[in-house]
């Protein structure tokens, strides 16, 4: 075992024998870390924690009482593979949250980045890959392989199925199903049905987008959403038009490499 000596262990947390733990860690009150763990420096167990299997946190993180972190995917074809979870910087994880590692059919890995908020109740499945300045509002719900890529929001009560891919900027209203890949800088709710309605316009204002990324990316939104165009004759329209960002030529390139099809 290695453990820093300015790291603090609650008496009765259990800490695995092989477990790292780094300077400045703070381990409360019934906590369990497991012997495949590894903790960066200045992280927070708050209490009653779990942290289990190949598990590898960076610094600065911090986990509220009876979250489950590196538990083993919620996976019948799972067979016990050493798999693993990798978690960056800066990120808080809420009370109940349960984050699968991976599966070897998937990847091996999940994988959560830096400067995410993951609220109370949240599930992240097994081999799903999430970005840096994301919030998982309270029990939302991502089935295995699901990929949000940065400072994308997803409501509460919001379960996402397998293989979808959240954009960049996406903002998702709170119970909304997702079955297909949401568009970046999208806001999509569900009303009667799932739709992207219409730009992210306060959350990219607020995230320092320029007003002429606003105009084109405005543009481009009215022709795939408003013109009464197929996806396909949306994006011929966007390029021949030339409305061009490098905002613009990310989208077009998102929807074009969809796998499971677009909300739109």
């Amino acid at each position: 075992m290695s453990i820093h000596p300015t790291a603090v262990i609650h008496p009765s947390a259990i800490v695995a024998e092989t477990a790292t733990i780094g300077a400045g860690c703070r381990i409360g009150a019934f906590s369990i870390v497991g012997p495949d763990v590894e903790l960066g420096e200045d992280c927070e167990l708050v209490s009653h924690v779990v942290l289990d299997g190949h598990t590898r946190l960076g610094r600065g993180n911090r986990i509220f009482s009876f979250a489950a972190i590196g538990v083993a995917p919620q996976d019948l074809k799972y067979k016990g593979e050493p798999t693993r979870l990798e978690i960056g910087d800066r990120n808080v994880i809420r009370e109940y949250a349960t984050i699968s590692r991976g599966t070897a059919g998937g990847g091996g890995t999940t994988r959560l980045g830096d400067d995410c908020l993951i609220m109370a109740y949240t599930h992240i499945g097994h081999d799903s890959r999430i970005g840096n300045h994301c919030i998982l509002a309270n029990a939302a719900t991502l089935a295995g392989h699901v990929i949000i890529e940065d400072y994308a929001t997803v409501g509460a009560l919001c379960p996402v199925h397998q293989f979808c891919r959240i954009g960049r900027y996406a903002f998702i209203g709170g119970g909304t199903t997702i079955t297909q890949d949401v568009l970046p800088f999208s806001l999509t709710s569900a009303k009667r049905e799932t739709h992207a309605f219409s730009l992210n316009k306060v959350g990219l204002e607020r995230r320092g987008f320029s007003a002429e990324q606003l105009r084109s990316l405005h543009r481009a939104y009215r022709t795939l959403l408003a013109a009464k165009l197929n996806t396909t004759q949306a994006l011929e329209k966007l390029k021949a038009e030339k409305i061009g960002s490098e905002e613009v030529a990310y989208l077009i390139d998102f929807i074009e490499s969809s796998s499971r099809g677009i909300i739109k």
